[in-house]
């Protein structure tokens, strides 16, 4: 992963709350919300909260005196999501890097976190931090994207930028979102970390928008890849942008589109 690759700034966080949240991430944060609702937690933690998909969803399905501290390492992302919460005395937002929480031992019940671990620089450290703030027998809940070729509009934005960029193609979707994708690694590095009862769920879902312009402006300018787009060649984002939908209009049609999104979810035990 590139330092580039943490830069969620400018505009991006509310196109890709507007966009990429409905596209592909609400109903993963759906089920891991559930998930952490059934182990009834009294302290929760979400790291990498980005801009609030779990938590809006999260939230409610809490005790009424449960705390819930919602962390990110962008303080951008984090204001986003703060600003679109109602007001929750239970919740506290918190700029906190995952690498070095500011929290003492054994202070949460569970630990959550949806689509982050991916960007984590030293997964193991991360790890061994989320093990440190977890009480005894606490939770750790996550998910991760499956390999960029079992996502199919990201495989195909990721392709279709290629063309117009062959010297350089923005590769942002393929190095970070789905770099970290090795079942077998995630478990060992956990296992390295000091969890236990390791459990690790392939889920499949569908991806779905009226037109292939949604797919291709929530990937294009509600992700990192406009970062790249915009540093390959300057003002080259709109044309890049109708590039992908003409490519994904091409493989699906001008109509509705629904594709494969698949990913992993992990729980752990401290």
């Amino acid at each position: 992963m590139l330092d580039a690759d943490k830069l969620f700034a400018g505009s991006i966080p509310e196109n890709y709350d507007r966009l990429m949240v409905p596209l592909i991430f609400e109903p993963f944060a759906l089920d891991l919300s559930e998930r952490v609702a059934r182990l009834s937690p009294g302290a929760v933690l979400e790291i990498a909260a980005g801009t609030g998909a779990v938590t809006r969803v999260l939230a409610p399905k809490l005790q009424a005196n449960a705390r819930y501290v919602v962390t990110d390492l962008n303080q951008p992302m984090l204001d986003y999501a703060a600003a679109q919460q109602g007001p929750d005395e239970r919740i506290e937002w918190l700029q906190a890097d995952a690498m070095a929480l500011p929290f003492e031992d054994a202070t949460f019940d569970t630990i959550c976190c949806q689509f982050g671990a991916m960007f984590f620089p030293d997964h193991i450290k991360a790890y061994r931090e989320a093990r440190r703030v977890l009480k005894p027998g606490g939770h750790f809940l996550f998910s991760v994207w499956d390999r960029i070729e079992e996502n199919v509009l990201a495989d195909e934005v990721t392709k279709a930028l290629a063309d117009i960029f062959p010297d350089d193609p923005p590769n942002f979707l393929g190095r970070t979102p789905h770099g970290y994708h090795d079942t077998k690694l995630i478990r060992a590095d956990l296992e390295s970390a000091g969890f236990t009862r390791i459990v690790i769920e392939t889920r499949t879902e569908k991806s779905n928008a009226p037109s292939p312009r949604i797919p291709a402006v929530a990937y294009c300018r509600g992700t990192l890849l406009r970062n790249e787009i915009e540093a390959r060649r300057a003002g080259s984002l709109e044309a890049a942008t109708d590039h992908v939908t003409t490519a994904l209009a091409v493989i699906h049609g001008t109509g509705a589109v629904s594709a494969k999104i698949q990913a992993h979810v992990i729980t752990a035990m401290a």
